[in-house]
């Protein structure tokens, strides 16, 4: 049984070393660069919303236990793009965008509103995902070296491939004034997988692509689940694809966005001058806001 595994291994990756085309392409960079980026992220035509939807599950790990899925998910991020230039860097783009995820119950599919904590014996309200804004810094057809930027993109007959990782270490929102001598920096690696019709990405009629996604994160413990310094860690698998229309989201995202966050139906204006949002700046909004302390979490 190995040996076949290992000469199908053999097969597949003989296949992708011959037909793989990885080496950079003109037709890949400046303006290209823009136009391809574009396309994959929203549209090469201003203030036309693109949609993304993403389906998987998280599992956490703590040391000396069986890993524990603990939620399943279903997301979404609705953005635009719109055309920005620099002096130096020439024409680029700006994405803005806001996104909505839900943990759901790894049994029933349902939302969860509150959630049983195995570790601590607690019961802690639920905090999905809902950050607005989520937006990019632009990007241009040139680099700050004066360099026209190109797209790494790896090809296998009519498809293309993209791989970015996003590995992130800074101060955590939620931390305190002497992090810096007793930690507090949130530490995670995000990586996101696309991939599509060559065709369709080449074809300068269409202003948008329709990639698939995987998405792999890995992380801390997210603040609402009230772990403290507990040892371990979550990481979380999904995939999805872009979407043409919004019946395309699964129908407990759609209900729960009519219900809750009927703003996220429509992306930021292109000017959007707000910081980002993430699941810590949020929390901390919510704490504030129920003038709660901190030593709650750090007793555990």
């Amino acid at each position: 049984m190995k040996k076949i595994v290992l000469m199908a291994m053999v097969a597949l990756f003989g296949c992708a070393a011959t037909n793989a085309e990885m080496a950079p392409k003109p037709e890949w960079s400046g303006e290209n660069y823009l136009k391809i980026n574009r396309k994959i992220q929203c549209s090469t035509v201003d203030n036309e919303p693109a949609l993304y939807r993403w389906s998987g599950r998280a599992y956490a790990r703590v040391p000396g236990e069986a890993d524990k899925r603990v939620f399943n998910l279903e997301g979404m991020n609705i953005r635009q793009c719109v055309s920005v230039k620099d002096p130096k860097m020439g024409n680029g783009y700006r994405l803005v965008s806001k996104e909505i995820m839900l943990y759901l119950d790894p049994e029933t599919n349902e939302v969860l509103r509150q959630w049983d904590n195995p570790w601590s014996g607690e019961s802690v309200e639920v905090m999905h995902v809902h950050n607005d804004p989520v937006n990019s810094r632009p990007s241009y057809a040139m680099g700050a070296d004066g360099k026209p930027r190109q797209a790494n993109l790896m090809t296998i007959d009519n498809k293309w491939f993209m791989s970015v990782e996003v590995p992130l270490f800074y101060n955590n929102p939620l931390a305190g004034d002497y992090q810096k001598y007793v930690g507090g920096t949130y530490h995670a690696t995000e990586i996101f997988d696309f991939n599509g019709s060559l065709s369709e990405l080449m074809d300068d009629t269409v202003t948008s692509a329709y990639p698939s996604v995987s998405w792999v994160r890995i992380a801390q413990w997210l603040p609402w689940m009230e772990m403290g310094s507990r040892s371990g860690l979550l990481y979380f698998n999904a995939v999805g694809s872009k979407v043409k229309e919004w019946d395309s989201l699964p129908k407990v995202l759609r209900d729960e966005i009519a219900a809750n966050y009927p703003d996220y139906t429509t992306p930021p204006p292109g000017d959007d001058p707000r910081p980002n949002e993430t699941s810590w700046t949020k929390m901390k909004k919510i704490i504030d806001a129920r003038g709660e302390t901190s030593s709650k979490s750090s007793s555990h």
